[in-house]
């Protein structure tokens, strides 16, 4: 059957039986109602998919409720038989389209809170979900690399007019896989090839009730969803720099980091945006639509060049805005290419507690905040950074950097790389800092008028020679 064939006659009853709005896509028939969705799927067998017989449509319709209850039990309710047919429908609960992703973001209405629930949602969904087998094919380098390069193969039988363009990204492609290919295996080796949701861009996930909800996982295909989770991240973040929107997708990413701790995603991540955007230009490509491909291109090309990594480190007394200005940093970069690490967050991660729990330090042993605490937090974030700037991103580290010798640390791994320097001093009152941080609440940061006093006694106040490296105010 093609997808643009009449429908069959139990299709129509069924249609007719609910009152309901018919829509196809290329795979599906969707049936609408005020309140509910059925979803069925058509009789296709297709190179990246197989619905060619009932007993495989009906296990796809048992794996697509399977998964995307993990994500979204709210909304995915049940099978229902159609009549007498043979044929099974995935019935769902209908939301407001206005509320998806895609289009909130369209209108303005995306902003950090919203993307702090999807970092949070999809942290908490990798931890839980199953773990690749390490004698299965997925995430082994080369099965990484080959539905890279298929894109390439595909894109230039479409439009042999892009062949100089598509070879040079090609050539990316295949350059950055051989630099990495270590960390794609340490990735299989270490766990992080998971079930995972497979099409995570912004049309399939949903704000509902303050929440952000994925839905619509890849049910048809094993090889689209045993991915890294990097993967499952920088889909979205792509999503977000075609919409013009690197402020979202910087928050986005530094969010996401901050709650998983995953490091070592950063050097893959770029590799897996420009697979993405080379994917959604071939659909575009194959659904007649140039323009649409033309701008994933360019959005290839410029996530290929990124610019020249920089490392920031903040000054300042706690409550002098450390955290407020390194944010509006951020997200100012237009190219989304800059991570932050809070100290407050990493320093919890060590002590195995979230990043809003209180430590609830022990008078004996003076809990997370000891000066062994303290080292061992900014050697931590020294690595981290490093590790960041080797694989091509600017950082921001987010402390309080009081003392010289911290500063001198970073400023030395900076120069040693290559990379730019900055620091992002900050002050106020001795006053309003006590007023802040007395009216603080529901921050990662447990610093106090206490904290504050002590630091008052031992600030190591920046150097006439450290001067040339502060940023305009």
């Amino acid at each position: 059957m093609s997808a643009s064939a009449p429908l069959p006659d139990w299709l129509a009853r069924f249609q007719a039986r609910l009152g309901a709005e018919l829509i196809e896509t290329h795979i599906s028939w969707v049936l609408l109602t005020d309140g509910f969705v059925w979803k069925l799927k058509k009789p296709l067998s297709l190179p990246f998919l197989d619905y060619g017989t009932a007993e495989q449509r009906r296990f796809c319709c048992h794996e697509e409720l399977r998964l995307n209850r993990r994500l979204a039990p709210g909304l995915y309710l049940g099978l229902e038989e159609v009549d007498n047919s043979g044929e099974c429908a995935v019935k769902m609960r209908r939301f407001a389209e206005s509320q998806r992703l895609d289009h909130v973001c369209d209108r303005g209405g995306l902003g950090p809170d919203a993307l702090d629930s999807l970092a949070r949602t999809l942290h908490a969904f990798h931890r839980g979900a199953a773990v690749a087998d390490a004698r299965s094919p997925w995430g082994e380098p080369a099965e990484v690399l080959a539905p890279a390069l298929d894109n390439f193969t595909t894109l230039l039988t479409l439009q042999p007019a892009e062949a100089n363009r598509l070879a040079r990204l090609q050539r990316w492609t295949q350059a950055e896989f051989d630099h990495r290919r270590g960390v794609f295996a340490a990735r299989k080796a270490e766990g992080f090839i998971r079930e995972c949701h497979g099409d995570l861009h912004l049309g399939n996930l949903v704000l509902l009730d303050g929440q952000v909800v994925p839905f619509d996982c890849i049910e048809f295909n094993p090889a689209l969803r045993w991915i890294d989770v990097a993967s499952e991240l920088a889909f979205t973040w792509m999503d977000l720099l075609d919409r013009r929107r690197p402020d979202l997708a910087a928050w986005l990413l530094s969010a996401w980091l901050g709650e998983s701790g995953d490091v070592g995603a950063v050097p893959v991540l770029r590799f897996y945006a420009v697979y993405k955007a080379m994917v959604r230009a071939k659909v575009a490509a194959l659904s007649g639509k140039p323009e649409g491909m033309a701008s994933y291109l360019d959005l290839a090309e410029r996530l290929t060049t990124p610019p020249a990594p920089r490392l920031t480190i903040t000054h300042g007394l706690s409550g002098s805005g450390k955290t407020v200005r390194s944010t509006a940093l951020l997200m100012a970069d237009p190219a989304a290419a800059t991570l932050r690490l809070r100290s407050d967050v990493e320093r919890k991660r060590l002590h195995g507690l979230p990043a809003l729990a209180h430590s609830r330090p022990d008078t004996q042993s003076g809990g997370i905040y000891t000066a062994e605490a303290t080292r061992l937090t900014f050697a931590h974030l020294a690595e981290a950074a490093a590790g960041m700037l080797d694989a091509g991103w600017s950082v921001i580290v987010d402390a309080a950097f009081l003392k010289r010798a911290e500063r001198d640390t970073f400023r030395n791994i900076a120069l040693a790389r290559g990379a730019g320097f900055a620091i992002l001093a900050c002050s106020a009152p001795e006053d309003e800092l006590r007023r802040r941080l007395e009216a603080r609440r529901g921050d990662a940061s447990e610093a106090t008028v206490a904290v504050l006093e002590r630091q008052l006694g031992w600030i190591e106040p920046l150097a006439a020679d450290e001067l040339a490296y502060v940023l305009p105010p």
